[in-house]
């Protein structure tokens, strides 16, 4: 879909952007890596979502490459509004892929806020969050050159005020929204902890532009809590999302009936297996922490066509739809991994076949975990802990991680693994090293070089060319000698050239 055009002295900005073309949404679709694709987005928008973001881009990538923007620009009518996200650290790139993207949404945002290992190494992201001055020209370039606004999403400093005159900043950049996540770039994984309202709050008071808060947002009544406790415009959720597409409308539906309803869109705009793959595990997740669905959870984990991921859907429902309805009376399973008491006081935990959060033990008990470790591991008491196979052989860690991985492959049958392990033991004929499976002269890699060095010859399985190479590098020597011979200028000027040497 095409957007209107917009000239930039014309575009809306501010609240008035907020209210005439995003439509004063308070339920927002966080911008999800390889989460919230076009599928996820409608699903989503069915059940009350009010604004979307795009997953996260790489401004390089979506500015250069086109089979990645082709990829990216996933969209249709009804995926409005819609907000497009890029990460990057240099404006003249972010403006390129800003200015591809315009035309397909209703602003650009820019991510400050991802605290991931992978941004730190890209260097964007949060660990941006110290270097205002970018920030400032990457901002303004935007704000200025773009048909559309430009927007914000950042992670909160431990210094209040830093915090404040950081969002300041950006407003007067030219960012015309600010999403605040009330958690600092340190509080990630299972140092998650819990965000801080109180610094959304401080910053909503600071800044005139419209702001959407993001953290805690556990289902709607955190919703109504958090806009009443920031006032804030609009509330952001991204796991709370992901384990419950229909939190805006307060229910919990069967996570099986949000699967299959998510794999009609797959149907209709389709999306990588790994997309689908975590969703369908994000949906599952207190299912498959059952131990009697092991199976199962290996099943969705090796699927990788839409008909197996319809099959694991329909199992999870033939299972559980009778204890759903009433036609059979549940008892309790036995859980693999279990949230901790802690976290299961806080809130009541429901049906595992419910769409319900996850909730995440506290960074005081993985900080407690972490210490006993350590303490064992320094033991000198500590027994020893044992490995086995099926036949009761003591093996090594590495050879059990890897029977466990062997086990993982429901397709491969044990003759076939078999097959595989006899293959690995042929041996070179010149050599005891390990023949390669492709070798065309059955050599391990370091027989087969020498052989095509001293008889100049390829081995395609290993990937050696030197017969090839040779004759490209003799067909290159003929063609320069040609043109130098064909070439009067160059005979003419080749006694001159030493002499202009020695003048000069």
């Amino acid at each position: 879909m095409v957007n209107e055009q917009r000239e930039p002295s014309n575009k809306l900005s501010g609240y008035e952007f907020y209210r005439r073309v995003l439509g004063a949404p308070r339920y927002i679709v966080a911008p999800m890596v390889d989460q919230s694709e076009l599928a996820w987005r409608m699903l989503c928008r069915r059940y009350g979502a009010q604004l979307c973001y795009s997953p996260m881009y790489h401004a390089n990538l979506f500015a250069t490459d086109l089979k990645y923007r082709k990829d990216a620009l996933q969209t249709c009518p009804a995926d409005r509004p819609l907000i497009i996200q890029f990460c990057g650290n240099d404006p003249q790139q972010m403006l390129e892929a800003a200015l591809a993207a315009q035309d397909h949404c209703d602003a650009v945002d820019i991510n400050l806020g991802c605290p991931q290992a992978i941004a730190k190494r890209g260097h964007y992201g949060a660990f941006l969050q110290d270097e205002w001055q970018l920030l400032t020209q990457i901002v303004r370039t935007l704000h200025e050159q773009l048909s559309v606004p430009v927007t914000c999403k950042i992670r909160i400093f431990e210094d209040r005020e830093k915090t404040i005159n950081y969002a300041k900043m950006l407003e007067a950049a030219g960012c015309q929204l600010l999403t605040v996540h009330g958690r600092t770039r340190e509080q990630k994984g299972p140092l998650t902890g819990i965000a801080d309202w109180s610094y959304i709050k401080d910053v909503r008071q600071h800044i005139k532009i419209p702001m959407f808060a993001n953290g805690n947002i556990l289902g709607l009544e955190d919703v109504h809590r958090c806009l009443e406790a920031t006032g804030v415009d609009g509330v952001m959720t991204a796991e709370g999302n992901l384990h419950n597409p229909a939190i805006f409308q307060g229910i919990s539906p069967p996570v099986w009936q949000m699967a299959h309803e998510y794999l009609e869109f797959v149907d209709l705009y389709p999306c990588p297996t790994s997309y689908i793959r975590g969703h369908l595990f994000k949906l599952f997740h207190h299912i498959m922490n059952i131990r009697s669905n092991a199976q199962l959870r290996e099943q969705l984990a090796t699927a990788n066509q839409l008909t197996q991921f319809h099959g694991v859907v329909a199992k999870v429902q033939e299972k559980y739809a009778p204890y759903h309805t009433g036609a059979a009376a549940y008892a309790p399973e036995e859980m693999e991994l279990n949230v901790s008491a802690a976290a299961a006081e806080e809130l009541p935990m429901l049906q595992p076949w419910l769409c319900q959060p996850y909730i995440r033990a506290s960074p005081e008990s993985h900080r407690q975990k972490i210490a006993e470790k350590q303490r064992e591991a320094i033991d000198p008491n500590r027994a020893k802990r044992q490995y086995f196979d099926h036949a009761g052989n003591e093996i090594s860690r590495k050879r059990m991680k890897k029977l466990r991985r062997r086990q993982r492959r429901p397709n491969k049958t044990e003759a076939q693994l078999q097959l595989r392990h006899e293959r690995h033991l042929e041996y070179c004929e010149q050599c005891a090293n390990p023949l390669g499976s492709k070798c065309e002269f059955r050599l391990c890699r370091i027989c087969c070089r020498d052989k095509c060095y001293a008889e100049d010859c390829d081995c395609p399985g290993h990937g050696i060319l030197i017969k090839s190479r040779r004759a490209k590098a003799k067909q290159f020597e003929a063609h320069s000698r040609q043109e130098n011979n064909n070439d009067p200028l160059s005979a003419v000027d080749a006694p001159t050239i030493p002499e202009r040497q020695n003048v000069s």
